[in-house]
């Protein structure tokens, strides 16, 4: 016959499952920095995210950055950036330099960077700087456009010697000056010739 002893004793799967579980504590401390270290880990640096001007926005001045800028605004003055990006909205009024420009509004004035884009929106009256170029059907553009290697670097060695050739203007004022007085010689000296010869004409 059968015994309730038996009937009720659990087999050796409950027992299993009734065991507790080990605690993180209970664990040696060289293999729980081995179990994080072999861990991967999920935590990645992200990128910034980009600088955004309103629509609403006007800022007289220049604006510089290293990372990325996005203008819906109004801008009176030189941008300086990484990636900028001008709004259907945006008015640029003065040179923006950037490793990559995405224009889809309006920008006048001198255009340099590495990678230049003209959606069909954009509006572009300037000279355009570039090593790589790409204007889309419909876009309003007036200036000229050079490639250069790197038109980054020649904008910053094109700002130092601006300034040089301002002594000759003093010497194309000077000219001017003994040319006038040239021409009035002559005239003196038919005075002189006229006086004489009513001198003569008188003793006479």
């Amino acid at each position: 016959m059968f015994s309730k002893s038996r009937i009720n004793e659990p087999g050796p799967k409950a027992e299993a499952e009734q065991a507790p579980a080990r605690s993180p504590e209970a664990t040696p401390s060289f293999l729980r920095q081995n179990s994080a270290e072999s861990a991967p880990s999920h935590v990645t640096k992200s990128k910034p995210a980009a600088s955004v001007m309103a629509s609403d926005l006007t800022i007289t001045g220049n604006l510089k950055t290293t990372g990325d800028v996005v203008i819906e605004g109004i801008v009176d003055g030189d941008i300086r950036a990484h990636l900028l990006t001008v709004g259907e909205t945006a008015t640029i009024r003065g040179e923006i330099v950037a490793d990559d420009i995405v224009i889809n509004g309006r920008v006048i004035g001198r255009v340099r960077g590495l990678k230049v884009r003209l959606t069909s929106s954009a509006q572009v009256e300037g000279d355009i700087i570039h090593k790589t170029i790409a204007i889309e059907s419909g876009a309003h553009f007036e200036g000229s456009v050079q490639r250069q290697d790197d038109p980054l670097q020649t904008s910053r060695a094109a700002s130092a010697p601006a300034a040089a050739p301002a002594a000759p203007a003093k010497e194309a004022e000077a000219k001017p000056a003994q040319n006038y007085q040239q021409q009035q010689r002559p005239e003196a000296s038919d005075a002189v010739r006229k006086a004489a010869e009513a001198k003569k004409s008188a003793q006479s």
